[in-house]
């Protein structure tokens, strides 16, 4: 059966997440469906990662195996079509090796965080970034962020309900930059990893804002990473404004 790897961007407000889904709509259950749609058969796909609910793509990476030999080009343009009007859309689809996995060959998941600072409401955006009605020490936080980077035990910035076998992880990358935009100023966050665990970024994220705000110190942050406990976290931010921006592979297959 030939195998396709799928660069799939999507909003994830209509969506309960990523993973397909008996009674929600699911990205995964509305891809699938589209599949349905060119071979009538039960379509399983596998992704680089499970996105949750109300979180967006920009680079999320799937992979498909179909019975017929389709032209590359020509199956990426079938699936947009079918998958209208959801609001998924496959910006390449690129023939790959039969063991080629889109979870299991990538080496590294890297994820961006909008924040927007105004006191009015997010309106042409609402649901793509995070607003907050303060300004934000951008060094402050970047500061904090310094004692996140490297190999760690993430247990105080994970989901109770993670399911990973460990809460040890390495933090390649934490970028934090200050964008002045049309509808305000905006803070971007660009965290890099290998993998992450359940609500890492967004545990992270929520509690750099406190930082920033002046709630926190920046060691603050190094004190509640070492403490190990979900309890020394701050705020757990929505998931307004998070995207799963790009997955690299040792061959990328879109390069």
């Amino acid at each position: 059966m030939p195998r396709y790897a799928l660069l799939v961007e999507y909003d994830g407000r209509p969506f309960a997440g990523w993973q397909r889904q008996a009674d929600q709509p699911s990205v995964q259950g509305a891809i699938e469906a589209a599949l349905a749609k060119l071979e009538n058969r039960e379509h399983t796909i596998a992704a680089a990662g499970r996105t949750d609910a109300g979180v967006h793509g920009r680079g999320q990476v799937a992979h498909c195996d179909m019975d017929k030999d389709w032209d590359a080009f020509r199956l990426g343009e079938a699936l947009n079509y079918h998958l209208k009007p959801a609001p998924v859309g496959i910006l390449r689809c690129e023939r790959v090796a039969d063991d080629w996995h889109a979870r299991f060959s990538a080496m590294e998941r890297r994820y961006l965080f909008r924040l927007l600072m105004r006191r009015a409401p997010a309106t042409l955006e609402r649901g793509q970034v995070w607003r907050v009605n303060h300004d934000l020490n951008t060094q402050a936080m970047r500061e904090g962020a310094k004692h996140l980077i490297g190999l760690h035990d993430f247990t105080t910035f994970r989901s109770v309900m993670c399911q990973s076998n460990s809460p040890v992880k390495t933090l390649d990358e934490i970028l934090i930059d200050r964008i002045e935009g049309p509808a305000g100023p905006e803070i971007q966050f660009r965290l890099r990893a290998r993998s992450f665990l359940h609500n890492q970024v967004r545990s992270i994220v929520g509690t750099l804002e406190r930082v920033g705000a002046g709630a926190w110190a920046p060691d603050d942050v190094k004190a509640a990473l070492e403490a190990c406990e979900r309890s020394a976290c701050g705020p757990v931010c929505p998931p307004d404004g998070l995207y799963l921006s790009g997955v690299g592979y040792p061959d990328d297959p879109f390069a």
